[in-house]
């Protein structure tokens, strides 16, 4: 039935124009957006993934940086015990040559001061954005470092800082407060580290650095720094030897683990650039348009917009053929 009053044809087109349009208006977003999910009305599942994965990924990229300061800050310390080891063995050096006849001990002694002014040197210059972990000047110890290593996100949701602990117990050399808590400051006793040593047992202790506080050993009066002068007998050399050879195994010992940690953070480091990089894909595999297929879909819909707005016109002058029915 032909109608004046409804025209069903046009209604139908203008309908599958509508369809088009709206169609031909989401792949033109997700063209200029590059998104497939944009927002929650598009996916609310898949949005919701995206937008807690990029916000741990943001977490992970701060873990990164973190990284980096504490890689930064072990890199510092781990720089300053190596040339302290240096400055250790010139002062080993300096003590057997001082064992020979002959030889001028207040020149070596004159050199050996030098050398502990470099120690103290080291230690204190050995700050990376006012963290130190060989130097300490305040009343407490330094205690357990930690550098955020890891962001976690647990199968129920919930969430964790992980960090690697250093205890700087291992690592200071001198602490002006408490002696007995650095290296270089401490006293050790010559000696279990002499070979064939008389009974009765007799403690012997030397420090090599006093920085104020004087290192308390039982009794008091068994504690020498190490220095030499011409009364300086052989058995002290010795026994200066020894507990400087001690401390530069410590201090070895310190820098093996500190060259450990160093290798266990950049490995971390690669780690978090890794998995922040799978993280950034299973996110646009989720979200990301296939351009490639949004182009072709583009083309197709204008297309099927032309040929809507054809059908639409010949759906419209249709009802003008009624007209010549009535003419003449």
């Amino acid at each position: 039935m032909t109608s004046i009053m409804t025209n069903a044809a046009a209604m139908a087109a203008l309908q599958t124009l509508r369809q088009i349009d709206t169609n031909l208006e989401m792949t033109q977003r997700r063209v200029s957006s590059g998104y497939r999910v944009e927002t929650a009305s598009d996916n609310a599942g898949y949005w919701s993934i995206a937008t807690t994965m990029r916000s741990d990924n943001a977490a992970l990229s701060t873990v990164s940086d973190a990284l980096g300061l504490g890689a930064a800050t072990v890199d510092t310390a781990y720089t300053a015990l190596d040339n302290v080891v240096e400055v250790m063995s010139s002062i080993k050096a300096k003590l057997v040559a001082a064992s020979e006849p002959g030889v001028d001990k207040n020149k070596i002694n004159e050199e050996m001061k030098q050398l502990k002014n470099q120690l103290v040197s080291s230690a204190q210059s050995a700050s990376f954005s006012g963290e130190n972990w060989l130097y300490n000047s305040g009343v407490n110890p330094l205690g357990v470092k930690q550098v955020v290593s890891s962001f976690v996100r647990g199968a129920d949701g919930s969430v964790q800082v992980t960090t690697l602990d250093f205890d700087t117990a291992d690592s200071i050399l001198i602490d002006i407060q408490d002696s007995s808590r650095g290296f270089l400051t401490k006293a050790i006793d010559a000696y279990p580290l002499v070979e064939n040593q008389p009974l009765p047992v007799t403690r012997r202790d030397y420090f090599l650095l006093d920085m104020g506080d004087a290192p308390v050993a039982v009794p008091p009066d068994t504690v020498n720094e190490i220095a030499i002068d011409t009364s300086t007998t052989k058995e002290q050399l010795d026994d200066m030897i020894a507990v400087v050879d001690n401390i530069i195994q410590q201090l070895t010992d310190s820098a093996a683990t500190l060259g450990a940690i160093t290798s266990r953070i950049e490995m971390q480091d690669n780690f978090v650039s890794n998995l922040m990089d799978v993280i950034s894909k299973g996110v646009g595999r989720l979200v990301d348009a296939n351009m490639n297929e949004e182009s072709t879909r583009l083309k197709a819909l204008q297309t099927q917009q032309q040929l809507g707005i054809q059908s639409l016109s010949i759906a419209n002058t249709s009802a003008e053929k009624l007209l010549t029915l009535f003419q003449n």
